[in-house]
């Protein structure tokens, strides 16, 4: 299994074989160093942790984060049977080709404390027929009876900031500098 620690740059586009305009997001991907090997002998588990970009001021870097000085560090289970990394080793963007399909997790951009019309797509209220001031208002949130508001009820609240996993992304172009 191949696997990479980056970071998002900027959205772009390309041009196709047909000359299509593709929009592509372009990822500093590596370098990354292994920092640790995980084994079903010791921690109970086969993982590599790697680590990405390194921390130059070692002021910042606390008793416990010694010899581990990278800002990122991600662990990704492996299976006994693959080829393995040692410690120390660099994993680089090399490894991928381009056409390749990936999976991509991240963190989506934070909206903040959003109404319900934006977070969950509620229609909002009539602007005529006597209603004033409640145009984005989400409505009655429930019945006479049980008097009180069911747990899972769609309500304003913050948005965003949350882990985003996209599958069968395809790699449109590697640039190994």
């Amino acid at each position: 299994m191949k696997f990479i620690i980056g970071k998002k740059i900027e959205m772009s586009q390309l041009f196709d074989e047909k000359g299509n305009v593709v929009p592509v997001t372009l990822i500093e991907a590596g370098p990354c160093f292994v920092l640790q090997k995980k084994s079903v002998a010791k921690e109970g588990y086969n993982a590599l942790q790697i680590g990405f970009v390194k921390i130059t001021k070692k002021e910042k870097i606390g008793k416990s984060m010694k010899g581990k000085e990278y800002r990122y560090i991600k662990e990704f289970s492996i299976i006994e049977g693959d080829s393995v990394k040692n410690v120390g080793d660099q994993i680089n963007v090399s490894e991928f080709q381009a056409g390749d399909k990936v999976t991509i997790a991240g963190t989506s951009k934070g909206k903040g404390f959003q109404g319900g019309v934006k977070r969950h797509g509620f229609h909002g209220r009539n602007a005529t027929h006597g209603a004033k001031h409640e145009a984005r208002t989400i409505g009655s949130i429930g019945q006479r009876f049980p008097q009180h508001v069911i747990k899972g009820r769609k309500m304003p609240g913050r948005m965003g900031f949350e882990r985003i996993t996209v599958k069968n992304l395809k790699i449109a172009k590697i640039d190994a500098e």
